[in-house]
């Protein structure tokens, strides 16, 4: 099956994470709204999130953990988004999706941006 021309990647945050997200030019990492305590609403499993955290690293990049990426999706309607809406037991929130944006990217215009980007992750987003 041929990868579609205009492929898109997304991510879901609660729209009181608007503002900082704004502030930051861009989306943060879990490890970094942890290190800088970033206001707003967390809809993700806690426990995965402290896995991605403390223990899952990533194969390409064996000294990064997977919290210190952000998370997008390929589908534009994650099972994240179908856990929130049933208000699933392992999530803390229960707010529904109503205040849930969801973002999109254009997927190979993200690819070129970080292939050229110059950010990196620094040690003390992590702790």
């Amino acid at each position: 099956m041929p990868i579609p021309a205009n492929s898109k990647i997304y991510h879901i945050v609660h729209l009181d994470r608007l503002a900082s997200i704004i502030a930051a030019d861009g989306l943060l990492c879990d490890a970094q709204i942890a290190a800088q305590s970033t206001l707003g609403t967390t809809i993700g499993m806690s426990g995965i999130k402290q896995r991605r955290l403390t223990e899952l690293k990533l194969t390409s990049h064996p000294s990064l953990f997977v919290g210190q990426c952000v998370p997008f999706y390929f589908c534009p309607r994650s099972i994240m988004l179908y856990l929130i809406h049933q208000r699933n037991h392992e999530l803390t929130y229960k707010g529904g999706q109503e205040p849930i944006l969801h973002l999109q990217v254009d997927l190979y215009q993200a690819a070129a941006w970080a292939n050229q980007s110059t950010v990196t992750i620094k040690p003390e987003w992590y702790y």
